[in-house]
């Protein structure tokens, strides 16, 4: 049966009812194929989340590249593995976006801030726009995603100090000539941040309600970070899957033993 589209205001409502607030910063990760159909498409989406957070709040979507090979133009690479929303969030009048290939963009009070230039490496630490939406105090909003999408777990992995890593890659213009930046990140195949759910919701650390047509969650940064730094200090490797289930979780076992 086809779903009905949602209407924008009905949406604002949504949110209010999960918990979202004016003034609050707002990370946002979704999924518009979930989500949706809401009127006005991805635009009505981030309409609904302007007229929940209203002009005293920040609104914060990932931004980053799809393209490894090529650099990074923050005026025009496209960010389509973030989803439609966030594509679409950027590219809006006086919305920022940050230089880099790991880029966030952001409307609102905080957004300068949100930003500024931030170091590759690592990609999501404290000086970092997951890591400053932390620092402020902001909100993890989850919309038809789970926290497999969270990029603030990456962040409490950096601050529980983990020692497993992947070999990445990023091209970067130094002095006007294309340059190959090998790195390191601390990555796998993000699948087990779904315990995340679990160690949230034991403590009731997170609202969840229907957004759309999706179950949305709403947990504050801070939160996220503080269960998430406790369980891997207990156990660094919580997050990743027995050797032999996936690459991505062997290259970070791999990382381990070298």
């Amino acid at each position: 049966m086809r779903r009905q589209p949602v209407g924008i205001a009905n949406v604002t409502e949504q949110l209010r009812a999960l918990g979202v607030q004016p003034g609050q910063t707002l990370q946002v990760h979704t999924a518009f194929s979930t989500v949706g159909p809401i009127e006005g498409g991805p635009i009505g989406l981030i309409e609904a989340l302007r007229a929940a957070i209203g002009p005293g709040g920040t609104l914060v979507m990932p931004s980053m590249s799809d393209d490894d090979d090529h650099p990074f133009d923050p005026q025009m690479t496209p960010c389509l593995g973030m989803g439609v929303t966030a594509d679409a969030f950027w590219r809006l009048l006086g919305v920022l976006r940050s230089d880099s290939p790991h880029a966030f963009a952001a409307v609102g009070p905080n957004a300068e801030r949100i930003t500024a230039p931030h170091p590759i490496v690592p990609p999501h630490g404290i000086d970092s726009p997951v890591g400053r939406v932390w620092e402020l105090g902001g909100h993890v909003l989850l919309l038809g995603v789970g926290h497999d999408a969270d990029t603030t777990v990456h962040l409490a992995e950096n601050l529980a100090g983990v020692r497993y890593r992947r070999d990445k890659y990023v091209t970067v213009l130094q002095g006007g000539v294309q340059m190959r930046f090998e790195y390191a990140e601390i990555d796998h195949c993000c699948e087990r941040f779904a315990l995340v759910d679990t160690w949230l919701d034991e403590r009731n650390l997170q609202r969840r309600c229907t957004v759309g047509h999706a179950e949305a969650r709403l947990v504050p940064a801070r939160n996220v970070v503080e269960v998430v730094v406790e369980r891997l200090r207990a156990d660094e490797t919580a997050f990743l899957h027995p050797a032999g289930t996936d690459t991505e979780c062997d290259e970070a076992w791999a990382s381990l033993r070298s």
